[in-house]
């Protein structure tokens, strides 16, 4: 079965992790004595932990080995990777581990051989995975590999449209009766009778001209009014919206998740980036 380096199975692997990076770790005895430090970690082709790749430094002895992920109990709250058992004389005789190299079955066998001695199990039962044969040497321990992950609430505002209401601009018509002055002219007839300025003279007979129906005839005439309408602009009525801002303020009530470390002997208690040597 294939092996890959955590990276190159999963670029955003401390995005996985939720922030956490094995490859920051120390690693050390449960003793207390730091043996090395996380170089790079090798999963199988499912993403499951197999090797920690340890940069080691073990007084003069400095080279890289794997240990199998099974051995090692991962604490990332103190930043450390804890072995248990592992000596100075395993370190000697693990295989050196180089970037460039393939870890094939035969490597993987010279590592588990450190550790513990090529058993009949192992010979036969080839149809079984190793990984799944040796369960103390390739199970991730996850009593120290869980990632506590603690939550809180936030508020987030946000806003949407409502319709309140509706606002209907239109026009009616009104009638009312109007009255206006109009001047107008109206002839009339005036007949006069007076007595004539030469009183008492005498018509020459030849001059006499008696006639039969003669008329005079006069026209009259009177104005009469003429009323006609006219539509002309009163007003100009503009209608258009306007937006009024102001700021609305709302509260609720949130939960935060608070950490509780509940600790039992004397132990190093490392939160924060501060060490302090507690008795409980």
């Amino acid at each position: 079965m294939p092996l890959y380096k955590l990276e190159h199975f999963d670029p955003n692997y401390r995005e996985t992790f939720g922030g956490d990076d094995v490859k920051a770790l120390e690693l050390y005895t449960e003793g207390g004595v730091r043996i090395g430090s996380v170089a790079d970690a090798l999963v199988d082709q499912d993403g499951r932990f197999r090797y920690l790749v340890i940069d080691s430094s073990w007084d003069s002895l400095s080279k890289k080995i794997l240990l199998p992920i099974g051995l090692s109990h991962i604490n990332y709250p103190a930043k450390r990777v804890y072995v248990d058992g592992l000596s100075k004389e395993q370190v000697e005789h693990l295989p050196e581990y180089q970037e460039s190299m393939t870890v094939d079955e035969d490597y993987e066998r010279q590592v588990r051989h450190v550790f513990r001695p090529e058993s009949r199990n192992e010979a036969d039962n080839r149809e079984i995975s190793i990984y799944e044969r040796e369960p103390n040497l390739y199970t991730l321990n996850e009593q120290y590999h869980q990632t506590l992950r603690l939550y809180e609430e936030r508020l987030i505002a946000n806003k949407h449209r409502v319709k309140t209401g509706e606002v209907a601009v239109g026009k009616h018509i009104e009638t009312q009766t109007a009255r206006v002055t109009v001047p107008i002219k109206k002839e009339r007839v005036l007949i006069e009778r007076v007595p004539p300025t030469e009183t008492g003279t005498v018509v020459d007979p030849n001059a006499l001209k008696f006639q039969e129906g003669e008329v005079t005839r006069i026209e009259l005439y009177e104005e009469t009014p003429e009323v006609r309408k006219e539509a002309f602009v009163r007003e100009e009525v503009r209608v258009k919206k306007v937006v009024d801002r102001q700021t609305v303020e709302a509260q609720d009530t949130i939960r935060r998740e608070q950490l509780d470390i509940d600790t039992t002997g004397e132990l190093y208690v490392d939160e924060a980036g501060t060490k302090t040597n507690e008795s409980v």
